[in-house]
């Protein structure tokens, strides 16, 4: 019996990685807004990759030391490391711009992506088609961050519109990035598949960062500005994406990333203590139904069979 045969139960597995990465990447904007004022964001992207890629790398050498370590990695890791390097450069950027709940909040039209990509491409999740449950919450959530865009004050300036372009740009990078692992590492080991992609994802972001950052500037880090550097690099990037590998393996691209909705609410709630952020009454309104959609999501997985 292989993970997509039907079930009534919901994949506990799969779900509670799920929500383990939304815990994680909750803290990432957080961090990735207040380094904002220390560092360029190509400077901070290389740092924080480069702490994460150091996370997984005595795993990696010991897998490789083992005989363990699956050499077909090397070359599935190159496609999922170029969409993550053109994700994560724009999605660093777009915090300069704009706050981190509302950043957050955007790059939920992800799910538009990924929802497309996946009943094209994988016949395993075309169960979903005939899911009441998931067109209900695939509706909810497309509502729901359309009336969060449409009700942002100061939309007209351009800074939020950089910010605003750059959070959608990201959104659909983050989307091939999903699919590109989905296919990538269906039958590896994501710690494996994570420790390459950080590899080649360093290398990626170390051009850029030379030509248009100023790498010098963490020199000039305290221990607090390096703490949020290692603490959102190990959770929000080492630990998080390993715990998204695990969850798409299990169900697919398509649940997980709805799932993931949930996780502006949290990031609002402590961006509104740290950078007194808010988002108003019509956005909220909005954000429920998000919630809600990524609520029908979850119980959607029960329909998934190959």
């Amino acid at each position: 019996m292989n993970d997509h045969t039907h079930t009534s139960r919901i994949n506990v597995a799969a779900t509670s990685a799920c929500l383990g990465s939304v815990a994680c990447w909750t803290l990432g904007p957080i961090f990735i807004k207040y380094l904002t004022g220390y560092v360029d964001s190509w400077t901070q992207n290389l740092l924080r990759y480069s702490v994460a890629c150091l996370f997984w790398l005595p795993f990696f050498l010991l897998a490789v030391k083992n005989q363990e370590f699956d050499k077909r990695i090397w070359r599935r890791a190159v496609r999922p490391a170029l969409a993550n390097v053109g994700m994560q450069s724009v999605w660093a950027a777009a915090f300069y711009y704009i706050g981190p709940a509302f950043m957050a909040l955007l790059t939920q039209t992800a799910v538009i992506w990924i929802a497309g990509f996946s009943l094209v491409l994988f016949p395993d999740e075309r169960a979903l088609i005939k899911s009441r449950r998931f067109w209900l919450g695939l509706l909810l959530s497309v509502i729901g961050v359309t009336g969060v865009i449409y009700h942002q004050e100061n939309f007209e300036t351009s800074r939020i519109a950089i910010g605003i372009a750059l959070a959608i740009l990201s959104a659909f990078m983050w989307a091939v990035y999903t699919i590109a692992v989905r296919v990538a590492f269906k039958d590896v080991d994501s710690r494996q598949g994570f420790s390459v992609i950080s590899i080649y994802t360093v290398g990626g972001l170390l051009v850029p960062a030379l030509l248009f950052g100023d790498v010098g500037q963490c020199v000039e880090m305290g221990v607090r500005q390096w703490a949020c550097v290692v603490i959102s690099a190990v959770t929000a990037i080492a630990l998080a994406h390993v715990l998204y590998y695990a969850a798409i393996k299990r169900i697919g691209a398509t649940i997980p990333a709805i799932v993931i909705l949930a996780q502006p609410f949290a990031v609002l709630a402590i961006s509104h203590v740290v950078f007194n952020e808010s988002l108003n009454a019509m956005q909220i309104l909005h954000g429920v139904a998000l919630l809600a959609g990524a609520g029908f999501a979850i119980l959607a997985q029960q329909h998934l069979k190959t």
